[in-house]
């Protein structure tokens, strides 16, 4: 699995996310998280780590 953290720039505005691509990997789930959770919240962690599980890459971000 690959994993990494991902800086996104938008001209001054920068996103930071955490990517998650399994080996067999067949599509991408983007959890854009705002007030109140975080990319670092176990709760999301868990689904995300479930569905790189099954095959799917996620990408944790905050927004």
């Amino acid at each position: 699995m690959i994993q990494d953290e991902r800086h996104i720039s938008f001209g001054k505005v920068e996103l930071i996310g955490d990517l998650h691509i399994p080996k067999e990997c067949f599509g991408l789930v983007i959890f854009a998280h705002g007030s109140g959770s975080s990319r670092l919240s176990p709760r999301n962690r868990l689904v995300a780590g479930i569905l790189n599980g099954r095959g799917m890459a996620t990408l944790l971000v905050d927004l």
